[in-house]
């Protein structure tokens, strides 16, 4: 998700369709309950048939559900949830009150959920739920549905949930809703009974309150009926294109006649499934790598600039997923959309909704964000709610690099800003560890400087601590092993283990599980000998330039003890130095002038003012 970072305290920081054929329906992808070099590894799996019926003028709509739900877990389960997120549109939800308790409220919700009156609400309500036929007890609390079952699921068994609910729409305050402040009709994301997670950790029913998702990889198979006057992009493939109406893949729709149309869509192996539809959608398709289409809807209506930004931004758009392919991994679906919609910028399976009313560099710059979330996330699907700094913040780093590319940015380190706001944020007393639940930030600002700013600033100084060239290896072996699986922090630190031969567990440790801070400075500088201090409580290797006398430089690489080896460095390789050791003198073998520590300023050293100094 994109977020535009707003001033806090002294730290100013800041469907997809495709290729429209019912044989395009599988991925190439490995199966879900298997996972390299992880014999334990299990993950659930849920299979989806959904038939929706849309009243486009009360934006309410029924709905009938049928789960297929395997238990991989060893565990026996006595019981289910289910999310109902639209539930946190209502007056006295969580969402609402966290909205007005909270200091520095979203913009976008304040307090606007406790006004809804009871047609501009949003709710699901589940009329009946059995399981395998028979009945189940089921309480809706607030937005998760809490399911006593019927007999508990065995390990390795597989059992049928189907439910009849009815739902309606609430007005757009967050990702999800009707008429959005550009005029598109729906918005329909976290819109049906959505089975939560378990795994290794236990059930994660979260309620909605404000952040993000985790969820259940299956397939889905969904048949929406709706007014035969909208276009509705989404997940999946278009399974029934000729009764849609002829030259649909070309956006040059003939509509059959009827009052609706249904709209079926297969989705395979995904773990959420979305759409959007308004009667004004303009419908581009563009190619991009391996045959994946690329497909644009976004109002007739729009100005005429912003008619242009969206045309151009389609071989933009094709651009970063060559980028992301070859700099991540393959992109292992047919398809891909960016679909006017939302409230900014939100990631969904194969698709994103993002505002279109932007200025060009604006567009590509959301879409940059939300198409990378694909792979971090949708792809390597961690908790979002438990960690949403790798969600965000890997997103956040591998779009500098692509922005910095595509948009001939020329920037020497494309993640400057990132540092900026971290650092001042790690220099405020608002700061919390990365391991902070998602919803219980105390600030709305302090949550997104540590996902977005902290979380990026810590996959690029792993490039620092292992070298650029292992952290590119790191990211590509990460996503080749957790693609289609739910990862953890543990496993992107044991794979950049494994790549570099280092041990780094104090770094995920110190930088990700405590708000410890990085700090070295220059002691003094005496003849040919420099007195290095760690001031901070977190360790680091230490990259050093030396500047002599007579005018020649040279760079110093001392590393961290506690790493058990060295990057990969052409600098002048000195000894370790262990953390507990306050100081460490840098001898060389000339007069020194000045020294600087980091010179790439791709360490997070809080106080830069004490990271260089002259001989007076």
């Amino acid at each position: 998700m994109k977020r535009t970072l707003i001033s806090f305290g002294l730290a100013t920081v800041l469907w997809s369709f495709g290729s429209l054929t019912a044989t395009a329906n599988t991925i190439n992808d490995k199966p879900s309950e298997e996972a390299p070099e992880n014999s334990g590894y299990w993950q659930q799996h849920v299979d989806y048939k959904m038939e929706i019926d849309m009243d486009v003028n009360t934006f309410q709509y029924k709905g009938k559900q049928e789960i297929v739900y395997t238990n991989n877990s060893p565990d026996v389960l006595n019981r289910v949830y289910y999310h109902l997120y639209f539930n946190a549109f209502q007056p006295g939800s969580e969402m609402d009150v966290r909205s007005r308790t909270i200091a520095d409220p979203d913009s976008r919700v304040g307090d606007r959920i406790s006004k809804l009156k009871p047609n501009e609400t949003g709710y699901i309500k589940v009329n009946s739920l059995t399981q395998n036929g028979a009945a189940v007890t089921h309480e809706t609390v607030g937005t998760v549905l809490e399911v006593s079952l019927a007999k508990p699921i065995q390990p390795g068994e597989s059992v049928t949930f189907n439910m009849d609910f009815d739902a309606q729409v609430p007005v757009q305050i967050r990702r999800s809703g009707r008429n959005n402040k550009e005029g598109v009709a729906l918005s329909m994301t976290q819109w049906y009974p959505k089975l939560a997670e378990y795994d290794f950790e236990g059930w994660h029913a979260d309620p909605y309150i404000g952040r993000e998702f985790h969820g259940v990889w299956g397939n889905f198979d969904v048949k929406l009926t709706i007014d035969k006057d909208y276009v509705v992009g989404g997940s999946g493939y278009l399974q029934n294109p000729n009764e849609i109406g002829h030259g649909y893949e070309t956006g040059e729709v003939k509509r059959p006649k009827g009052d609706k149309l249904t709209w079926h869509f297969v989705a395979p192996n995904v773990h959420d499934f979305t759409w959007a539809a308004d009667p004004e959608f303009i419908h581009d398709t563009y190619k991009g790598d391996n045959d994946v289409t690329l497909h644009f809807l976004y109002k007739e209506t729009l100005d005429k600039e912003y008619l242009e930004n969206w045309k151009n931004l389609q071989p933009k758009t094709a651009a970063m997923l060559t980028f992301f392919n070859e700099n991540i991994g393959q992109y292992p679906y047919k398809q891909y959309s960016v679909i006017q919609g939302g409230d900014g910028g939100m990631e969904y399976a194969m698709c994103t909704l993002i505002t279109g009313e932007r200025k060009f560099g604006s567009l590509v710059g959301v879409t940059v964000h939300e198409f990378a979330h694909t792979w971090f996330q949708f792809l390597l699907a961690t908790n979002e709610a438990k960690h949403e700094w790798m969600d965000e913040g890997f997103t956040e780093y591998v779009s500098n690099l692509c922005m910095n590319k595509i948009m001939d940015q020329g920037k020497e380190n494309p993640f400057a800003g990132a540092y900026r706001n971290y650092i001042a944020l790690a220099n405020s007393p608002y700061e919390q560890p990365l391991t902070t639940h998602a919803d219980r930030y105390q600030f709305n600002q302090a949550y997104g400087i540590a996902a977005y700013s902290k979380g990026n600033v810590f996959m690029a100084q792993l490039g620092y601590v292992i070298g650029e060239e292992n952290l590119k290896k790191t990211i590509k072996k990460y996503f080749n092993d957790f693609a289609f699986k739910h990862p953890t922090p543990l496993d992107v630190i044991r794979t950049a283990e494994k790549v570099s031969g280092l041990e780094l567990d104090w770094y995920l440790m110190d930088f990700a599980q405590t708000t410890n801070k990085i700090d070295y400075a220059i002691a003094s500088i005496e003849g040919n000998n420099v007195t290095l201090e760690r001031k901070g409580l977190m360790p680091m290797p230490i990259d050093v330039r030396v500047t002599y006398t007579d005018g020649s430089t040279e760079d110093f690489y001392m590393p961290l003890r506690m790493m058990r080896g060295e990057k990969p460095t052409t600098a002048t390789l000195k000894s370790d130095w262990a953390w507990a050791y306050p100081t460490y003198t840098l001898e060389t073998e000339k007069a020194v002038k000045s020294v600087e520590i980091d010179p790439s300023q791709l360490m997070a050293d809080v106080d830069r003012t004490n990271n260089t100094k002259q001989v007076e």
